[in-house]
């Protein structure tokens, strides 16, 4: 099984999300509604690849980045950012952060499965 975290300040996009990934009968998928949610997630379930949003309350997705990276145990954790800020100069600066990719919002729900298999190691 692969496992997948889902987090995403937005339930309407979790539950697609979740249900969109749970398609794919190799995936497991957890979410978390946003990153203190993802940081206790991770330490208890240790996921095959995270899928962060980039704008969320509190923590941001490259705060969560950030805190993952400095952790010994979660430093090489694939991250990818799920955003609706996917220019070109987003797409770049998110590289600089470390993440193996980057999906756009929205996103397609048939085709999400494929997009996080090519982004996995």
């Amino acid at each position: 099984m692969i496992r997948i975290l889902y987090v995403d300040d937005e339930p309407d996009i979790r539950e697609i999300a979740e249900m969109s990934l749970s398609l794919d009968p190799d995936f497991e998928v957890r979410t978390a509604d946003g990153g203190t949610a993802a940081l206790a997630t991770v330490a208890d379930w240790r996921p095959d690849i995270v899928l962060l949003d980039v704008m969320m309350p509190g923590m941001d997705g490259p705060a969560v980045l950030a805190r993952l990276r400095g952790d010994p145990a979660t430093a090489d954790l694939p991250v990818a950012f799920v955003t609706a800020r996917a220019q070109k100069s987003d797409i770049q600066n998110f590289a600089t952060l470390d993440a193996v990719g980057v999906i756009a919002k929205p996103f397609d729900p048939m085709e999400l499965a494929a997009q996080v298999r090519a982004l996995l190691p």
